[in-house]
């Protein structure tokens, strides 16, 4: 790959890792946050928060893939990190004033931000050569490793810097998106043409009802589905089991690593052995990690099964994101990738809410045997798919 390319992926990727770290605290801190400023029947809504921000994202793909049409990436990215910032505060001053509502609010703001990390990927395409483009989005992906160790230490040790619990957590987020705000300055996107968004179109119809289209799209709703369902009610099912609460970041962190360590080489993976080969190891791993979690509920049966969770999530989303990049056009890449993203977060915003709630009224091992029903549709999908059209096999 070009050095030039590689600079801009590399920097691309610490946004990436940092974003993704404010990620993984906000998903290892938001619930347990909520349970100190909620009373004992409201603690089924503890997702809720970070439910929110999937909803956030969800609804912001579509207005940040036009902005980014229109103002470039730079410009795009930097404002999803002003509202990760806005999102941090509120989650902040809802924790010290006790206000849940103020922080389901700042989940929305929230969501904007990560709205804009999960078009990290498509960009990454848009900084390397086309046979570069499997590398250059596994690459991206793999700034998550930084993220797996950042997050989960802010996670572990900004919870009881001040009073009350958890407010530095959230001012640790707000200083992360200060960082990757200015990182994003040094990144030479390429400029916006008129070409690219006057190019021949097809209806946003005619793009997603393409049987490749409708595969990537489906492996990645329920890759991210699946996952976040687990994540989600982890720090939950942690306590519930009667273990430490500072299980959860550890738990947390190998589940991080494991999303994202194999992003080292998975582009090269894909590119030997074929995209629909690794989906499907993808999906064998979720899984074995869904397996794991009903063999016990010891800390080592919780970091085996969210560590499988992690591998199988980056092979299939990463081998499904790629997909998708050959299912359209450069002036069309706007509303294809915004319509995968609001579908994947679609499925996010509901899995994340169900998390406690199916935790909270079933338990640990219900809630492992509905994901192991998600990852066996993706499987369905896929077979369905390669035997229809064994040419993309």
């Amino acid at each position: 790959m070009p050095r030039r390319s590689m600079r801009n992926i590399a920097l691309l990727a610490i946004c990436q890792a940092l974003t993704q770290s404010s990620n993984t605290l906000m998903f290892a801190s938001s619930a347990l946050a909520v349970l100190t400023i909620v009373p004992p029947d409201m603690r089924i809504w503890a997702n809720l928060p970070v439910t929110m921000q999937h909803l956030g994202v969800m609804l912001s793909v579509f207005p940040a893939s036009a902005l980014m049409m229109r103002r470039g990436r730079k410009f795009g990215f930097r404002s999803g990190s002003v509202m990760g910032m806005v999102g941090a505060s509120c989650a902040a001053i809802g924790v010290g004033v006790g206000s849940f509502p103020l922080m389901c609010l700042g989940g929305i703001f929230l969501g904007y931000g990560i709205a804009n990390m999960q078009l990290y990927r498509f960009a990454a395409v848009e900084l390397a050569p086309g046979h570069f483009r499997a590398q250059a989005i596994s690459y991206v992906t793999a700034g998550g490793v930084l993220a797996g160790i950042i997050g989960p230490t802010l996670a572990r040790f900004t919870p009881d810097l001040w009073m009350p619990t958890f407010q530095a957590s959230f001012v640790a987020v707000v200083i992360v998106h200060i960082l990757v705000f200015i990182v994003l300055g040094f990144i030479e996107f390429p400029q916006v043409k008129s070409e690219d968004t006057a190019g021949p179109q097809r209806p946003l119809r005619e793009i997603v009802t393409q049987p490749t289209y409708m595969v990537a799209c489906a492996g990645a709703m329920i890759a991210f589905g699946v996952m976040s369902f687990v994540m989600a009610a982890s720090p939950l099912a942690i306590v519930q089991c009667g273990l430490d609460k500072t299980e959860a970041p550890v738990t947390i962190f190998v589940h991080v690593m494991g999303m994202f360590l194999p992003s080292f080489f998975t582009g090269h993976l894909i590119s030997r052995f074929g995209i629909f080969n690794m989906m499907m190891a993808g999906i064998v791993l979720l899984v074995a990690g869904v397996a794991v979690a009903l063999m016990g509920v010891t800390e080592w049966h919780f970091r085996g099964a969210l560590s499988l969770n992690g591998v199988g999530w980056n092979f299939l989303f990463v081998g499904a994101t790629t997909l998708l990049t050959t299912t359209y056009r450069q002036a069309e890449r706007g509303k294809a990738q915004a319509f995968n993203d609001f579908m994947v977060f679609g499925v996010t915003t509901v899995s994340s809410l169900m998390a406690s709630v199916v935790l909270e009224l079933q338990g640990w091992a219900t809630l492992n045997y509905v994901a192991l029903v998600l990852v066996l549709i993706a499987f369905i999908v896929i077979v369905a798919f390669r035997l229809r059209h064994p040419s993309r096999a």
